[in-house]
């Protein structure tokens, strides 16, 4: 009986021992299970914390970036960029060169200078804008009015370098440009002469953009003698009208079928005719003058820069009172500059050195070949045949050749030039009205209640009015494309400038 007791008592131990070492184990299971729980939530609650500050961080710095392109768009005055490049496109249309390579160089001169002058604009204005307009970059201290300086001395640097880039003559009105800017800003802004410096400026950059395009490319002959000119042209034509009328082409060329021959050698003939006896066919505009002025001379911009300082000078006197209005004396006398400029786009075009007389003008009776008098080239003059509406020719050096013209050609020729003439008209007078409308509606408002509001409204449109004025300038010079292609700046103009102001 006691064994079976103490055998009882082993077993019932055991199995307590063994009961309690299990739930030790589970205990301490459970135990180290929580901690390694809790210090994985610790661990990943700080990598999240970490992760949401770099992001902050980020978006902080990416907001502090913003504002500082923002701040710095509002120095420049970003927008006003677009009223830049008209200016070269409109000078090198007035002395008749087509836009290339060196009219880039120009336009970058143009916005460097004019963007050096916005950022000095500022640096001077600093004291007078911490009380009127304290929102600005600088007073607001969103840019540090060294950096302003900085940037002025850099842009205007890098204008002069773009000049020098494109010839001394380039150069040579740049720097008049720079000077005048700068003297503006620092100096002669608050005095009467302030409006007629910045006329300046703006008439500098026009002829910027005519010496820097109209000028010959480097290496090229001088084109200063029409004669010489007219000479090299005869000769040509005699060489040409020689292979044409005798069927020999030059070497590697085939030869001409015999009607397209035939018409070849009656229009050649007609050529020569008028380049070296300077007389020209019955119907047909007449040939320049010799002693009359290239147009290539940049004397010929300077109609064209003296209407983009008068508009400026006009929008200058009336921002001289943007931030305290109280006079419509400006507004008024810029609504009267503005009607004598768009008056003034819309009255036909001369050539120069020949006012009065249009560049394109063509008589509206139908040419007559055969009223075409004799030359000393090498082809007899042309005699009319048998009563079926063509002329023909004949040649005295190697045989005659018969040429038929039909009449129904040139009948055609004057409507041509009447309807390019109307088309240019068209749009000239539609960049003009749209020149006139752009800065005359806020100038009328301003006129009626001069309030700073209304006046700086006022002066945002004369800025953004440059733009179809510059266009109507080319067009009126004879440059469609070029007038289109700088109209194509007004829209994207007017969207930025809803972002950042003008002014």
């Amino acid at each position: 009986m006691q064994a079976r007791s103490e055998a009882g008592s082993e077993v019932g131990g055991e199995a307590g021992v063994e009961a309690g070492s299990e739930t030790g184990a589970e205990s301490g299971v459970d135990a180290r299970s929580k901690a390694g729980g809790e210090v994985a939530v610790e661990a990943g609650s700080e990598t999240w914390a970490k992760a949401g500050a770099e992001t902050e961080a980020r978006a902080r710095a990416r907001g502090k970036g913003k504002a500082k392109g923002k701040a710095w768009a509002e120095l420049l005055r970003l927008p006003a960029l677009f009223t830049v490049p008209g200016d070269a496109l409109a000078g090198a249309a007035a002395v008749g060169a087509r836009p290339n390579s060196r009219t880039l160089l120009a336009i970058g001169s143009s916005l460097c200078l004019y963007e050096a002058g916005m950022a000095l604009n500022d640096w001077a204005d600093r004291a007078e804008d911490a009380v009127d307009r304290p929102h600005r970059p600088l007073p607001s201290g969103r840019i540090h009015p060294a950096a302003a300086l900085a940037a002025a001395g850099a842009l205007t640097a890098a204008g002069l370098a773009l000049a020098a880039r494109a010839g001394g003559p380039s150069l040579a009105v740049a720097a008049p440009l720079a000077a005048t800017v700068w003297a503006y800003d620092l100096a002669l802004k608050r005095t009467p002469a302030g409006p007629a410096a910045m006329a300046t400026a703006r008439g500098l950059d026009v002829l910027l953009g005519a010496t820097t395009t109209g000028r010959a490319p480097r290496g090229a002959p001088p084109l200063s003698d029409p004669n010489a000119l007219r000479r090299t042209a005869a000769r040509g034509l005699d060489v040409l009208l020689d292979a044409t009328t005798t069927g020999r082409a030059p070497r590697g060329a085939p030869p001409l079928p015999g009607p397209l021959s035939r018409t070849a050698a009656r229009c050649l003939d007609l050529l020569l005719g008028a380049t070296t006896t300077g007389r020209t066919p019955g119907g047909a505009p007449p040939l320049p003058a010799p002693s009359a002025p290239r147009r290539t001379s940049v004397r010929h911009a300077l109609p064209t820069a003296l209407t983009m300082a008068g508009h400026t000078l006009a929008v200058t006197a009336v921002s001289r009172r943007e931030t305290q209005g109280g006079s419509s004396a400006a507004p008024l006398a810029a609504l009267a500059t503005t009607a004598a400029l768009a008056w003034r786009l819309m009255s036909a075009p001369t050539v120069a050195g020949q006012p009065g007389a249009s560049p394109v003008a063509v008589s509206p009776q139908p040419a007559d070949l055969t009223s075409t008098p004799p030359h000393p080239g090498p082809v007899e003059a042309a005699r009319p045949t048998s009563g079926r509406g063509r002329v023909e020719a004949s040649s005295a050096r190697r045989g005659r050749v018969p040429v038929a013209v039909p009449r129904a050609w040139l009948h055609r020729a004057p409507c041509l030039g009447a309807s390019r003439n109307s088309t240019e008209a068209a749009l000239r007078g539609a960049l003009a009205l749209a020149y006139a409308m752009t800065f005359a509606r806020p100038l009328f408002h301003a006129v009626l209640n001069p309030s700073p509001p209304l006046t700086q409204r006022a002066v945002g449109g004369g800025i953004r009015a440059m733009i179809p004025l510059q266009a109507a300038l080319a067009a009126r010079a004879g440059a469609p494309v070029t007038a289109l292609l700088t109209a194509a700046l007004a829209p994207a103009a007017r969207k930025f400038a809803r972002k950042v102001s003008v002014t």
